[in-house]
């Protein structure tokens, strides 16, 4: 497979090759369609107001008026699911493109450069990935205030040496074929290698990281929330529903943490299937 074709397509035909062959690849993509439909009409189909107090009974169990139950002031928890859904997908979803987006052009910078410009990033990216990227959520949150603002800049930068890494290697990697030399030798501008050549040879590579980025960023930010630093009341969103519902699982009431736990789970675990079998189908196809 040329590099043309992987730049023209290859990821999308792919995932529609995929699902064709793989019923666990369908389930995901069935399931992720869902919670991002469900996120971003939560808002308009949520049955309640997510903030009103004792539309229900207190720590009420599912029933037809509640499908998700009651939480421990009464509030429905299928709307506070459906409108912390927004915040709870999208915030990673900002994350992942930042953080690629960035540790992308510095590892092309670094390896189509190489010397002092290579080691120069290579430095910068070591004291980043020497800081846990939780800590450093903590640390802007600390100084920025509360909210989500802070902690996806934070671990969008957190994420860039693992991104900047991989993509580094394999762009040096590529830099090294015959056909790149080619290319330089016919004159073609840098940019125009860069640009129609090198990166979209390592979208694959590029697609699957930002797959597993997602998982992380969602399950660190729902930790940020679930800590009280991320969204603050009364809005909801699922990290801190899973907190908040702590008491309710003592008293015989898990509902409130349950339900949002288990979409933090199902989320994560169907982005990952998703990336990684398009990945390994887009590789098998280019041997």
């Amino acid at each position: 497979m040329s590099v043309a074709q992987l730049a023209g397509g290859t990821v999308p035909k792919a995932a529609k090759t995929a699902a064709q062959k793989d019923w666990l690849f369908f389930v995901a993509l069935a399931a992720l369609g869902i919670i991002v439909v469900a996120a971003l009409i939560g808002p308009w189909v949520a049955p309640y107001d997510a903030n009103e107090l004792y539309v229900g009974p207190i720590n009420g169990a599912p029933s037809v008026d509640h499908p998700f139950g009651t939480d421990d002031l009464g509030r429905d928890i299928l709307s506070r699911v459906l409108v912390g859904a927004m915040a709870s997908v999208f915030a990673p979803i900002i994350v992942v493109l930042l953080s690629t987006v960035m540790g992308v052009t510095l590892a092309v910078v670094a390896a189509w450069f190489g010397g002092w410009v290579r080691g120069g990033i290579g430095r910068v990216i070591d004291v980043i990935f020497a800081i846990p990227g939780l800590v450093i959520a903590v640390l802007a949150v600390a100084i920025f205030g509360k909210g989500l603002a802070a902690p996806i800049i934070a671990l969008s930068i957190a994420y860039i040496p693992v991104v900047a890494r991989l993509t580094q290697t394999a762009a040096s990697r590529e830099l090294g074929q015959p056909y790149i030399a080619a290319l330089r030798v016919q004159g073609l501008p840098s940019l125009a290698i860069c640009f129609r050549h090198l990166i979209p040879a390592l979208v694959p590579l590029v697609a699957a990281q930002m797959a597993v980025g997602f998982g992380y960023a969602m399950l660190d930010l729902a930790a940020i929330s679930f800590l009280g630093l991320g969204q603050q009341p009364p809005t909801p969103d699922w990290g801190s529903m899973i907190a908040n519902g702590q008491a309710g699982i003592l008293a015989g009431a898990p509902e409130q943490s349950v339900f949002p736990a288990a979409l933090v789970v199902i989320t994560v675990l169907a982005v990952g299937i998703i990336g990684g079998r398009v990945t390994l189908w887009a590789e098998e196809k280019d041997k």
